[in-house]
Order: structure tokens, then C-alpha cells, then sequence
């Protein structure tokens, strides 16, 4: 390297004349970042003069406000243009199905082909489920075979198109709603059954950004199987309690707040669920040498815990349906014997310590941030809705110990440089944690959150 070049170099760094050459953010975006845009602002103004008639003052701000949001997302991780596009798309096609000459017609979802086996809301949760099954299966398989690549890189594929009917369910259920009657419709956020499709989808769409992120698809296995967990839940509850049947609001669910307050908390519980299965990930490859079988135990006896604290949490949940989940049970414990079992084969295919530990941190930092503005958001709907911000009731009390588990599991990593095993026991710990706070208050504890029942 010559006097001119490092000149030049140095130049650079310092943000001299020649930092002057690096184009702008904006100058940055290529053709199909532009029609991205003018694709988002077109639909938004389109929904608009559609739907502005069925939309209050709040409602109207969350659509203008979505709009820059999505294209900033849209342009920091491309694969989200062309799902927001199918999404968009796939959703219009149901919506123009359900019409007839009269009007929107909801015995259409039984009539049209389309919408019968595929597009109508129920149809497309139904696709997602056994997507996200099979998503799980191949990347196991491609995690314990010598094809591996080929068999990782179908189930991401899988996983993508889940996500995408996932949406589109949502949405098309959306829609759907306000069919049913003036006061029916909303955002399909308000029960168990809706926000576990938004946990299934939100949480896979944060796994694939760390997937692509870190070009290793080696991490889906264990991150997929608390997706297929929550898939085999809401099957169940969509047979035993006909969940998928769109219901009413209870009056202090009809708030503009829900339609932000819920959303932010699920990115918590989603990276939370991400991080806690890599710590599971991270503590099998580091037992991948261990042959005392005593010092397994703990491991296989927490996530075998895991997998049954829906159960714990609900009498009517064993007796509604204490077949199906004995089955889970005996199914979890196998799935998880079976990974400590195939530990040194699992272990050589899994990233390096230091990416898992990584990605750990990252969803816990992610998580947190928005677990705290979703906080404050409850915090602002309460005073609303019971004229105060904060009453300890169990829900708030359970989320409160959640945000200061993971704050001082933060504080420790920043301030004390917290790594390894206990960062790991500590995040698969803090799953469970969550997990009560998310299922467990509303089963087992009574007070104003309890909207919900097994």
C-alpha cells in the first residue's frame, strides 16, 4: 500500500473529503426499493377511501404511522417487500371471493374453491399449522443427516410460506369480522386463539432475520419446535373451545390501546421463546461430551416442565382434553430425550458458541425493548379504561417480574459481562417465567386480565 492510498484510507475513517464519496441513505435505494414505497403508500390510500368508513380517529393515525414503518422495515430486510407484496396480494384475492352482486357474503368461505381450502381465514391458519410442522421436520432432519443443507434449506421455505398464510389468516379473519356485524369487527388480537397465530408467525418472522443474519439455518430446528409447541396448542384449543369462531369484544378490549399494546408485547414473547431455545441449543452442544447421565437430568426435566405448563395451569385443560395431552406429553418428552440422546451429532452441526450466545442476546435485547413499550402502553390503557395506571393486579404484577428478569439478565451481560452456561439457564429459566406471565395468570390466577380460559 502506497503513501497516497493510506492517505486516503485515513481520510475516510476521519470523515475527511473523501467521506464525502459514501452515498447518502436514501441514495442507497435501488428501483425496487422506490416501487416498494409507491406500492405501501398506493395500498394504504386505497384502504382508506375502502375502509376509512369503518376506522375511528386512532385507527386512521396506526394506518398513516404504518406506512413509513414498513417501508424503513421493507428497506433495512428485503425478503420483507416480497412477502408484504403476496400478503397484499393473497388477502384482495379473498376479499374479492367473499363478493356477490348483494354484497360480501360469508357462506362463500364454504362455496368458493379457493376460499374453501385455502384463502378464507380458517383455511389459511389451518395450511400454516401443518407448515410450521413441517418447517420443524426438515430442519431436524437436515440437522441430523448428511444432506443437511438441502433439508434445512426446504424447511426455511416452508417457514416463509407459514408465515406468509399466517397473515394472510389474520388479515383475511380481519376482514371477515366486520362482516359479521357493525360492532363485531376488529384486529385479530383479542383472545388465546388469535394472538398464538400472532406469536407463531411473529416469532418465526424474527428466527428467518437471524437465519439470514448470520447465513446459518442450523438454529431453526430447536427455534421451530416452541413454534410447532404453540401450533399444537392452538390446535387443540380450536377443537375444544371452536376458538377459530369470531366473538364480540368485552368491553374493555374495545381500545384503540389493544391494537398496539398487544402487538408490542408478542415481540417480547416471541425473541424471549427465541433466545430460551437457543440457550437450549447452546447447553446441548456444551453437554455434547458429558456422559453422566445425572448431569442431563436438569435440562431434560425443564423443558419436559416447558412442554406442561399449559397443563398445570388449567383443571379443565386435563379434563377436556387429558388424551391429547398425555400424548404431548409423552411426544415433548420423547422429542426432548431424543435431542440428548443425538447430542454429539446435534453438537457438530450447530453454530459456534459465540453466534449463539450472540443471537441470544440480541432477541433478549429486542424483546426487552419492546416488552417495556408495551409496559408502559398497558400502563396508559389501564388509566383509561380503570382510571389507573397501575393496580397490581396478577397480570401486572407477572409482568413486572418478567421485564426485571430479563432487565437484570441485560445488566449482568453489559455491566458484568455475563456469558456462557448461566446466561443460558438463565434464559431457558426466564422462558418459563414467561410463559406463566402469558398463560398461567389468565388460567390460574383471577383479576381484571383474566379474558381468557383453557
Amino acid at each position: 500500500m502506497n503513501t497516497t492510498t493510506v492517505t486516503r484510507t485515513v481520510d475516510l475513517k476521519k470523515g475527511g473529503d473523501g467521506a464525502g464519496l459514501q452515498p447518502g441513505y436514501f441514495a442507497r435505494r435501488d428501483v425496487w426499493d422506490w416501487l416498494f414505497a409507491l406500492f405501501l403508500v398506493a395500498g394504504a390510500a386505497w384502504a382508506f377511501v375502502q375502509y376509512s368508513h369503518a376506522m375511528n380517529g386512532y385507527e386512521k393515525a396506526i394506518l398513516v404511522g404504518c406506512v413509513p414503518s414498513m417501508i424503513w422495515l421493507g428497506w433495512f430486510w428485503r425478503p420483507l417487500r416480497l412477502l408484504s407484496v403476496v400478503v397484499a396480494l393473497l388477502s384482495l384475492t379473498a376479499i374479492w371471493l367473499y363478493q356477490t352482486p348483494e354484497g360480501a357474503d360469508l357462506a362463500r368461505a364454504d362455496q368458493a374453491f379457493l376460499l374453501k381450502y385455502f384463502l378464507s381465514s380458517q383455511s389459511a391458519i389451518l395450511w400454516m399449522s401443518l407448515l410450521f410442522f413441517m418447517s420443524t421436520a426438515f430442519y431436524w432432519i437436515g440437522l441430523l443427516t448428511r444432506a443437511g443443507e438441502a433439508f434445512e434449506s426446504l424447511g426455511s421455505k416452508m417457514a416463509w410460506v407459514a408465515v406468509t398464510l399466517a397473515l394472510v389468516g389474520t388479515m383475511v379473519r380481519w376482514y371477515e369480522s366486520h362482516q359479521i356485524g357493525p360492532d363485531i369487527g376488529h384486529i385479530p388480537v383479542s383472545n388465546l386463539y388469535e394472538v398464538f397465530i400472532l406469536f407463531c408467525w411473529m416469532t418465526t418472522a424474527f428466527y428467518l432475520y437471524y437465519e439470514d443474519r448470520y447465513r446459518t439455518r442450523a438454529m431453526g430446528a430447536f427455534s421451530m419446535l416452541v413454534v410447532s409447541a404453540a401450533v399444537g396448542f392452538l390446535l387443540w384449543y380450536t377443537v375444544v373451545r371452536e376458538a377459530h369462531e369470531i366473538q364480540p369484544l368485552v368491553p374493555a378490549l374495545q381500545s384503540w390501546w389493544m391494537k398496539v399494546h398487544v402487538p408490542a408485547n408478542f415481540v417480547g414473547y416471541g425473541t424471549f421463546a427465541i433466545a430460551a431455545m437457543l440457550a437450549f441449543a447452546y447447553l446441548v452442544k456444551q453437554a455434547a461430551g458429558e456422559m453422566r447421565w445425572y448431569k442431563l437430568a436438569p435440562l431434560f426435566l425443564l423443558g419436559v416442565a416447558l412442554c406442561l405448563e399449559p397443563l398445570v395451569f388449567s383443571r379443565n385443560a386435563l379434563e377436556q382434553g387429558g388424551g391429547f395431552w398425555f400424548m404431548y406429553f409423552g411426544f415433548s418428552a420423547f422429542i426432548i430425550g431424543g435431542i440428548l440422546m443425538g447430542r454429539r451429532r446435534i453438537a457438530e452441526k450447530l453454530p459456534s458458541f459465540e453466534v449463539l450466545d450472540d443471537v441470544m442476546y440480541k432477541a433478549i435485547a429486542v424483546g426487552f425493548a419492546f416488552f417495556t413499550i408495551a409496559t408502559i402502553l398497558g400502563a396508559l390503557w389501564a388509566a383509561e379504561a380503570w382510571g389507573g395506571y397501575w393496580s397490581w393486579d396478577p397480570k401486572e404484577t407477572w409482568a413486572l417480574i418478567v421485564w426485571l428478569n430479563y432487565a437484570a439478565w441485560l445488566h449482568m451481560r453489559l455491566m458484568k459481562g455475563l456469558r456462557g452456561t448461566v446466561a443460558a439457564w438463565w434464559a431457558l429459566v426466564g422462558l418459563a417465567i414467561t410463559t406463566f406471565a402469558f398463560l398461567g395468570v389468565n388460567m390460574f390466577l383471577s383479576g381484571l386480565h383474566s379474558y381468557g380460559e383453557l
